[in-house]
C-alpha cells in the first residue's frame, strides 16, 4: 500500500510540475511560453462579431502588428494546459476552456507547424479586427490599428469598449495614450512583468513613425486585464 501511495504522489507531482494532464502533451523541447502569459482575452468572453456597414471589408493587422502578438503569445506545436488550466496551441489559440481531454482536434494533438499556427492567429484576430473597425471612430495608422487589435486580443473586446484608452483614441488625445495603455497590467490581482513589456511594445506600435509624445506625470492607478476598468 505505501508502495502504491508513493508512486501516486509521485504521478501528482509529474502532472502538477510538467501539466502532463491526459491527452495533453508536453511542451516540446525549443518552444515555450512565459510563465506569466496568459489566455487572451479575447477568447474568455461571449462570441460577439459587430456587423460591417455593407462594401465595407475588414481590415487586416499588418506584419509587424502580427509579430508582436506572435512574441507576446510564444508558440507551441501541440496542445497544451496554459497556466489557467485551459487547452491551447500555437499563439494562445484556445481550444477549450478546460484541460486537455484527448477530445482536440487530431492535428493539435499530432502538431501543428509555425505556418499554420500564424493561419490559427489570423484568423482569431479578425475579432479583434471586427472590434476596432466599430469602436474606434478616428482615422488610424497601421500601426495604431495594430496596437489596438494586439490589446483587445490580450484583454477583450469588452473590456475596451469601457476603457478610457478608448474614449482618449477616439478623443484624439495622443498625449494620454500611452499612460492608458501603461495601466493595464494586472491580472488576479497581480502585476505581470509581460504584460507591462506588451504594453510598452503596443505604445511603440502605435506610435511608430509619430514618435511616443512626453508622458504627463501623473501616476494612474492600474487596471486589471480580467475585470477592467473599474473592476473589483
Amino acid at each position: 500500500m505505501n508502495g502504491f501511495l508513493a508512486t501516486a504522489i509521485a504521478l501528482i507531482t509529474l502532472v502538477a510540475v510538467n501539466g502532463l494532464l491526459p491527452g495533453c502533451a508536453s511542451i516540446p523541447e525549443g518552444e515555450h511560453r512565459s510563465e506569466d502569459t496568459l489566455t487572451p482575452g479575447i477568447f474568455l468572453e461571449p462570441e460577439e462579431r459587430a456587423v460591417l456597414p455593407p462594401g465595407v471589408v475588414i481590415r487586416k493587422v499588418y506584419d509587424r502588428g502580427i509579430e508582436l502578438t506572435k512574441s507576446s503569445e510564444g508558440f507551441i506545436s501541440r496542445a497544451y494546459n496554459d497556466p489557467a488550466g485551459y487547452c491551447t496551441v500555437a499563439y494562445g489559440h484556445l481550444i477549450q476552456l478546460a484541460p486537455c481531454d484527448g477530445t482536440e482536434p487530431e492535428e493539435f494533438k499530432r502538431g501543428i507547424t509555425v505556418p499554420r499556427g500564424a493561419e490559427i492567429l489570423r484568423k482569431d484576430m479578425e475579432k479583434a479586427e471586427y472590434a476596432v473597425m466599430t469602436l474606434v471612430e478616428v482615422e488610424l495608422t497601421d500601426g495604431q490599428y495594430a496596437a489596438l487589435c494586439d490589446f483587445i486580443y490580450n484583454v477583450g473586446i469588452g473590456n475596451f469598449r469601457k476603457s478610457t484608452l478608448r474614449s482618449v483614441v477616439n478623443a484624439r488625445e495622443h498625449g494620454r495614450v500611452p499612460s492608458e495603455f501603461q495601466r493595464w497590467v494586472m491580472a488576479g490581482g497581480r502585476k505581470f512583468p509581460g504584460l507591462q513589456v506588451r504594453r510598452e511594445k503596443e505604445i511603440e506600435l502605435f506610435f511608430e513613425g509619430i514618435g511616443v509624445p512626453r508622458l504627463p506625470g501623473e501616476v494612474l492607478s492600474p487596471i486589471d486585464i480580467r475585470t477592467g476598468e473599474g473592476g473589483s
